[in-house]
């Protein structure tokens, strides 16, 4: 039932009184508008209920009965809003998963959103498909192969694809796409790319909601900015009048601490904890790598530059040629066991496939390395699991209605705190680290880099693999960066910025 008051038709979307209640409230009361041709970043930490609000406007979740949302001056009782109204006023939706079937064709993957093109004779249409689908990659500036799998693509092509996919059929300037951390898993070059695009749709006069906890990139991007915590809005308007400290203090409900200052590197002449010699793995090639105890060593580098497969080939879960020493002590061979045996950890960068066991309780995720320290006389005792587990969360500032629930309850940023966690408990000797705070929203990060920066005091070696530069230029004593398999430069001192780390990733000829 549309609501018999016209509204303003000069906005996109606006949503007055609009809640969600399940057990608590999590959104309480928000009102929001957006406007034409404007890149509006909705922000907020873990738990703060911007995903409700989105799924509500997306029609996918039923808010509570009172709330209007408001599309292109039609406005619509919250209790009879659903899909189909948000889909007919041009409202597209690119999640995080992107929701791409990576064994299909790109045409494939199109026509499962889309409906697939039929003969005469009621079959498929498969050059008709292919036709269809090259057209709308090719109107979003892709030269790609409409037949070619999802698993082939880059990934901000993969991106680009889903924000193609979600545009098709939409001919209406007045489509709005709404982004759900597009940058997540993203280097700085792809980052790029996917900026032009957004652009490039804003002048096109679509409004674009974006969702990132990166806000280095909301200043870059964004013209309006929405802040919300425990379900309310506590910030709103435009970017301009908003700084980033402003931002997390508004996240965090409360004033930031400022970042402590870098330590002083280790002395040169320290012998090292971690040595890496020859280190073959993947794209990586002959690669020596030493780090001192204390050192944090940042390492940057672009799509297929052999990040990952660095912390991967030290801590033996990818085939790799090469020696890797501890304290002096070779580790005898290339498997996970002995490299946990050695005193290495890693923190891998997709912690929901690689890390977490989330249909698990937290204790149980806590305690998941440092289970002999449960054992007596071969038998586990799990009631001292659980009672060490309060503690360790408080250590960890782990943030949880208890330890027994799913670690799958939790959000993001603390799930990932567990899985921190988890190997800091076993006092490892080399932490190596993969997007460690990829996903989390800002106060969060700042607690990950407190417990980072903590294991470094201690006297652990501590490798970050980040596509967050600030991050790097936060954390790291040093950056090594990686082009084609090789470290082609060692920054340390005043040239751990950004912008150098930037110069010296695209520097061609190093």
């Amino acid at each position: 039932m549309t609501d018999p008051h016209q509204g303003d038709p000069e906005l996109v979307l606006r949503v007055t009184r609009l809640s969600k209640t399940y057990a608590t409230r999590v959104v309480d009361e928000v009102d929001w508008v957006l406007r034409p041709g404007r890149v509006h970043a909705l922000l907020g930490g873990n738990g703060s209920g911007k995903s409700t609000l989105l799924k509500m406007i997306a029609g996918v979740v039923a808010p509570d009965p009172g709330g209007v949302i408001e599309l292109g001056g039609v406005p619509h009782a919250s209790v009879d809003y659903g899909p189909a109204t948000a889909a007919a006023a041009g409202l597209r939706f690119v999640h995080q998963d992107l929701g791409l079937v990576d064994d299909l064709s790109l045409a494939d993957n199109f026509a499962l959103a889309t409906g697939y093109p039929r003969t005469r004779l009621g079959g498929i249409d498969d050059r008709a498909l292919a036709r269809h689908v090259g057209a709308q990659l090719e109107r979003r500036g892709l030269a790609l192969d409409p037949r070619q799998p999802v698993r082939t693509l880059r990934p901000t092509e993969r991106t680009l694809v889903a924000i193609a996919r979600a545009f098709d059929g939409v001919d209406s300037e007045s489509a709005t796409l709404v982004l759900d951390e597009p940058t997540a898993s993203l280097p700085v070059d792809e980052v790029a790319h996917l900026f032009a695009t957004i652009r490039e749709l804003r002048e096109l006069g679509h409004s674009i909601v974006f969702v990132s906890h990166r806000l280095g990139e909301v200043a870059e991007i964004a013209d309006d900015v929405t802040i919300l915590r425990d379900g309310s809005v506590v910030g709103d308007g435009p970017i301009s009048e908003f700084s980033e400290k402003r931002i997390v203090e508004l996240i965090a409900g409360h004033t930031r601490d400022e970042a402590p200052a870098r330590a002083a590197a280790p002395a040169a002449s320290t012998s090292p904890v971690l040595s890496v010699r020859g280190l073959s793995a993947g794209p990586l090639r002959d690669l020596d790598l030493d780090v001192r105890p204390g050192e944090i060593v940042g390492v940057a580098g672009l799509v297929g530059s052999g990040r990952s497969s660095l912390l991967r080939g030290i801590f033996g879960d990818l085939r790799a040629a090469g020696t890797v020493s501890v304290d002096a002590a070779l580790v005898a061979n290339s498997t996970t066991g002995a490299s946990v045996r050695a005193g290495i950890a890693l923190v891998p960068e997709d912690r929901q496939r690689d890390a977490a066991y989330l249909d698990r309780p937290v204790w149980e995720n806590l305690s998941a390395v440092i289970l002999k320290r449960y054992r007596r006389l071969g038998r586990l005792s799990s009631r001292r699991e659980r009672a060490d587990a309060p503690a360790a969360m408080a250590e960890f500032r782990v943030r949880a209605p208890s330890a027994g629930v799913p670690l799958a309850a939790l959000s993001g940023g603390n799930q990932q705190k567990v899985i921190v966690a988890r190997w800091l408990r076993a006092d490892p000797r080399v932490i190596l680290l993969d997007e460690p705070t990829q996903g989390v929203d800002a106060v969060a990060r700042d607690e990950i880099h407190v417990l980072i920066r903590g294991a470094a005091e201690r006297g652990a070696a501590v490798v970050v693999v980040s596509s967050d530069l600030e991050e790097l230029e936060q954390l790291s004593h040093r950056v090594i960066v990686l082009q084609g398999g090789r470290i082609t430069d060692d920054l340390r001192g005043s040239d751990v910025r950004r912008e150098t780390i930037t110069h010296s990733m695209h520097e061609t000829g190093a």
